[in-house]
């Protein structure tokens, strides 16, 4: 995971020592936004106007923050309106890149090799991280939104003139709701998994590892009671946020990222939630598990320094989930 410093690319990993051996996510820097019309987003930011066909989506397939705007374009049927590139799921000394390996699909739109190179196509002297995802504007040639959050309410509400609107992972009167457990979830099982994961001193590493478990344990009693996060009849923005990372936890953040005391096959409730959002409508088709656990094991060589990619474990994804008979309110 590198980064460019005034439009030069540097091959350098997050800095721990000043943080005490904390992982830090930095902040995104893209966040305009895309409307029906052109007319200001949330908060009066600029926008642009939804068109079919003028922008696309740079994503990894390894990535819970992508995987999260993949699964918003799934089930808003927009993949005729919003095209794709998929990057390799080795991060290298040159960060994202592209290539032919089997799931990705090269930059179609600027014909790059490397994901820093579409950066600096949109400000020549950049400065941050290189992440995934990247929503990108072909008529203005630059970067509209590089944040997975607001990306997929871009996908949920800017495009209604293309989109099924049958689906809203936003609801008005769960939106309280939504917030509120977006949150907890991902100070503590998104984020909480890397900050684990990254830690380099002990005391950095045990706090989230405590505040994780204590955050599945809330989660495990929630969704014994209740079918989905919020009392909706069909899954929201807060549960497709969490599925992203329960779907990653067994394969990947258990063992790599130290992230041991349970596994999600151990949660029944949570275990069975997964099942059933994996098996909704097209969503499996967002789940690549050998870039997702081939990008684990392979690019983070400060805590699998050999790259052996494990070929377990065994995930019993298609198995009947049971959820039916789970009420959808507490």
């Amino acid at each position: 995971m590198g980064l460019l410093v005034d439009g030069k690319w540097q091959d350098k990993w997050y800095d721990t020592d000043k943080t005490g051996g904390e992982f830090k996510r930095t902040t995104t820097t893209f966040r305009d936004w895309i409307t029906p019309d052109g007319s200001p987003g949330p908060e009066g930011r600029k926008a642009v106007p939804a068109e079919a066909g003028r922008y696309h989506l740079y994503v990894s397939l390894a990535c819970p923050w992508a995987h999260r705007t993949l699964i918003a374009r799934k089930l808003k049927k927009l993949e005729e309106v919003i095209s794709l590139s998929v990057v390799d799921y080795h991060m290298g000394e040159e960060g994202w890149v592209f290539s032919e390996r089997p799931g990705a699909i090269p930059d179609g739109v600027l014909g790059k090799e490397r994901l820093y190179e579409v950066y600096l196509e949109a400000e020549p002297t950049y400065t941050g991280r290189v992440t995934v995802p990247v929503l990108w504007d072909k008529q203005e040639g630059t970067i509209v939104n590089n944040e997975s959050a607001e990306i997929i309410r871009i996908l949920n509400t800017g495009f209604s003139a293309f989109a099924d609107n049958s689906v809203d992972i936003t609801p008005q009167d769960h939106l309280a709701e939504i917030e509120a457990i977006n949150a907890v979830v991902y100070d503590a099982v998104n984020n909480g998994v890397y900050k684990c994961g990254f830690a380099t001193t002990q005391a950095a590493y045990e706090k989230p590892f405590a505040e994780l478990f204590e955050t599945l344990e809330r989660l495990e009693e929630r969704l014994s009671g209740q079918r989905y996060l919020v009392p909706s009849k069909a899954p929201t923005e807060a549960d497709w946020r969490l599925f992203t990372t329960l779907i990653r936890f067994d394969a990947v953040y258990h063992g790599h990222f130290k992230c041991n005391q349970r596994r999600i096959a151990d949660y029944p409730a949570i275990d069975a939630y997964m099942r059933e959002l994996h098996q909704w409508p097209g969503i499996a088709e967002t789940v690549n598990f050998e870039h997702i656990k081939g990008h684990y094991y392979t690019s983070h060589k400060t805590i699998n320094p050999t790259g052996i990619v494990p070929l377990g474990p065994k995930l019993d994804l298609d198995t009947p989930h049971g959820r039916d008979s789970v009420p959808f309110a507490a």
